[in-house]
């Protein structure tokens, strides 16, 4: 497990702006289902979305934190769970939720709050966490990330995209109505072809040490899910929004950790190994869980 910290994954610069378009692409997707009116009502309402975005960006950093400091994982593993925790949710989360029976709209919502979010808070969590423990801190040193850059990165890939699928809806929905499953579809089977391609020519490094990083990455993502579960019960929110909130918790946005990967710590191996498993493992729990939950109808 030593040498993985000693590898660079291969991402051309052309491949890495492919991958920044695929994520606005997909961003945009979600972005036409909302509306300015659905940022009004959770403002009426908005104890789920604000338990949500804590368990989020607060909970996941810390039990990420504790997972951390009790395995002693390799310092660049270590660095890429940090960062996938401090990712906002993933573009998926909200197909998921909806198969789940639970609340799609908070969902919608809680992706779209906590990708505003991710410009300040992505580059703190990364920060402090990575500024905890020693290992990764020396990462961070050497690295000498620019949380500016950070915010600028998601800004142009999540906040852009963001701001114009919901004036497009505002302003045509009808064209959006026609463009929505259609988009959605497409978008996450570009995704995902790309991943698989992307990994394609750093195959030999990805399966010399997915061992390696396969066991903490299904803890991380069980304290994930645990945790947004948990903490929507203590909040006492409807077991419609509890499945949202979870879900949304347990559903990391592991493309933009891949971009902020290769844009920012060329491509360290256990970051980008632990991205990429994150990013196919999230989805086979989500879809899994998705499927327990649908066989009962949640209680609103």
């Amino acid at each position: 497990m030593t040498g993985i910290d000693d590898i660079t994954l291969n991402f051309s610069p052309g491949s890495l702006t492919l991958l920044n378009a695929i994520l606005a692409v997909v961003m945009f997707s979600i972005a036409i289902d909302l509306k300015p009116e659905d940022f009004r009502r959770l403002r009426q309402a908005p104890k789920p979305l604000l338990v949500g975005l804590c368990s989020q960006f607060i909970v996941l950093p810390v039990l990420t934190f504790c997972l951390i400091v009790l395995t002693d994982p390799s310092p660049s593993i270590a660095l890429g769970l940090i960062l996938v925790a401090a990712c906002p949710g993933g573009n998926i989360s909200n197909f998921i939720t909806h198969r789940a029976g639970g609340n799609a709209a908070l969902s919608v919502s809680m992706t779209a709050f906590a990708t505003v979010g991710a410009l300040v808070l992505t580059p703190i969590n990364i920060a402090l966490w990575g500024g905890l423990y020693e290992p990764t801190r020396a990462i961070l040193q050497e690295t000498q990330i620019d949380p500016v850059q950070i915010a600028i990165t998601v800004g142009l890939m999540l906040i852009l995209p963001l701001v114009l699928g919901i004036q497009l809806n505002l302003r045509r929905p009808d064209l959006t109505r026609q463009m929505r499953k259609p988009l959605q579809y497409l978008s996450m089977g570009i995704f995902i072809a790309f991943i698989v391609l992307a990994l394609a020519a750093n195959w030999g490094f990805f399966l010399a040490f997915a061992g390696a990083v396969a066991g903490l990455v299904i803890v991380h993502n069980a304290l994930a899910l645990g945790g947004g579960y948990a903490v929507a019960t203590l909040a006492r929110l409807s077991p419609f929004n509890r499945r949202a909130v979870t879900i949304e918790t347990g559903i990391q946005n592991s493309g933009l950790g891949l971009v902020l990967i290769f844009a920012f710590f060329n491509g360290l191996g256990g970051m980008a190994v632990v991205a990429a498993f994150w990013g196919i493992w999230h989805a086979i729990t989500g879809l899994g869980l998705a499927a327990i939950m649908s066989r009962t109808e949640a209680e609103r």
